[in-house]
């Protein structure tokens, strides 16, 4: 069982947040997984769910792993045809692997594990899943600086967890040569060279060298690809490019990344290059050239598109400032993800709206007034904004403002024609005392 060391490292892969939160998920052990034509290849996860749930005590009512679903329907691997007799699995409660027998091209595909259980809705998948690339060994000859003499070198796109050995066939009989690289100084021309993993005789490279088959076979690049593993790509994450074509003699490589001015800009001269944390600034389109002194040949392109969680979160208020009651006012939160997010509201750190990041009021009134925010995420992450405060004006404010100080106006207006209305009798009588020399108003002073 031949598989990458890319495919190692275990990653984690939740369904979605929110089963996450409530004990439901799947991790798989690997992300992805290079092998050999002809060998076997075993992938596994393990999966969790609350013991009860609503009350109810969980059962496990089936476990499987597929890579069709048609019409809605998963298609179970021991259901479906091109895998029923090759497929084998080892399920606990917890746990479940698949092994794969004979594999070919064919089976390059994404493995996803399933989950039913007794619950209401309750049935999960992981996803994404386990991505196979499924390569065949290959012989690239080499003509040496002496005509005569060739050299012959066994292959592959998977990166082989050492040790690995190499095994020589000629004619179909193990030769003594042991490592992965064969020299023949004198070329028989009714011999045949194969090259195998140690071990695996039995799964040769497919296509056996001779002399008439270098001569006749000599030619440029054909059917040149760049591969990406994984599939998705996550920010931070280990991202490797495998460019490979078939080549007689080999092909040298050449990985390109479309700029700006929709030229290629050269990346990387290896076969397979690899991003140890790959960056939101490395998506774009990438596309790579193989040639060989009979030509060349370029690859299609393929996009990159690195996923991230939510960043920079903010609220927004429209208007914005103080808003008078009775108006509408829309808060909209926005951040930067990849894929878009979905949106938690909070008034004074309650939740009050999921889903939306706009939160409209058509009519505000006194009860809206308060500090918001908001939290943003994905299945990638999540961030919550800083809070904004939403000011709501009493919408006769002003005409209170405005009728208490008429009212105030008017009642000193009142109080001055009183005083006014009795000053001059006061005033007459304090002119008569003047005019008396006596101190005392006279008879005719008092009845004026």
């Amino acid at each position: 069982n031949f598989v990458s060391k890319d495919g190692t490292m275990t990653l984690v892969f939740l369904i979605e947040i929110y089963t996450r939160a409530n004990g439901w998920g799947v991790t798989y052990s690997r992300s992805s997984i290079c092998a050999l034509k002809g060998s076997t290849v075993e992938m596994s996860c393990k999966y969790i769910y609350p013991d009860k749930y609503g009350n109810i005590k969980t059962v496990i009512e089936k476990t499987f792993w597929f890579t069709k679903v048609i019409n809605g329907d998963f298609v179970d691997l021991k259901d479906d045809t091109d895998y029923s007799v090759r497929v084998e699995y080892n399920c606990t409660t917890t746990f479940c692997s698949l092994k794969i027998f004979n594999v070919s091209q064919t089976d390059s595909q994404e493995y996803k594990f399933r989950f039913i259980t007794n619950q209401q809705g309750g049935k999960y998948m992981g996803s994404p899943g386990v991505s196979l690339f499924v390569r065949d060994l290959q012989v690239k000859v080499n003509r040496l600086n002496d005509p005569i003499r060739i050299q012959l070198t066994c292959h592959t796109d998977c990166q082989l967890g050492p040790p690995v050995s190499y095994v020589w066939l000629e004619d179909g009989k193990a030769n003594k040569e042991n490592n992965n690289n064969l020299v023949l100084s004198s070329f028989n021309t009714t011999h045949r060279y194969q090259c195998a993993i140690r071990g695996h005789e039995d799964v040769p490279s497919p296509k056996p060298i001779n002399y008439i088959y270098i001569n006749a076979h000599s030619y440029a690049p054909q059917t040149t690809v760049l591969s990406v593993t994984p599939s998705e790509t996550v920010e931070g994450s280990k991202v490797t490019l495998t460019c490979s074509s078939d080549a007689n003699p080999a092909a040298k490589y050449n990985i390109y990344r479309v700029n700006e001015d929709q030229h290629g800009q050269l990346v990387s001269t290896e076969i397979q290059p690899v991003f140890s944390s790959i960056q939101v600034s490395d998506s774009g389109r990438y596309y790579c050239a193989a040639g060989n002194d009979l030509g060349s040949r370029t690859s299609p392109s393929i996009d990159i598109n690195v996923k991230y969680g939510p960043k920079n979160c903010s609220v927004s208020v429209n208007p914005s400032g103080a808003v008078e009651e009775g108006n509408p006012v829309t808060l909209t939160c926005t951040s930067d993800a990849n894929p878009a997010a979905n949106y938690t509201w909070y008034k004074e750190n309650k939740i009050i709206a999921n889903g939306s990041e706009v939160f409209h009021v058509l009519a505000v009134g006194s009860e809206h007034r308060g500090s918001y925010s908001c939290k943003a995420q994905n299945l990638h992450g999540e961030c919550n904004s800083s809070s904004r405060f939403l000011d709501v004006l009493c919408k006769f404010s002003s005409f209170i403002f405005i009728s208490g100080c008429i009212s105030i106006l008017f009642m000193l207006i009142k109080c001055l024609l009183i005083v006014f209305v009795r000053c001059p009798k006061r005033l007459c009588v304090h002119n008569s005392f003047r005019r008396d020399q006596g101190g005392k108003p006279s008879d005719s002073d008092l009845q004026q």
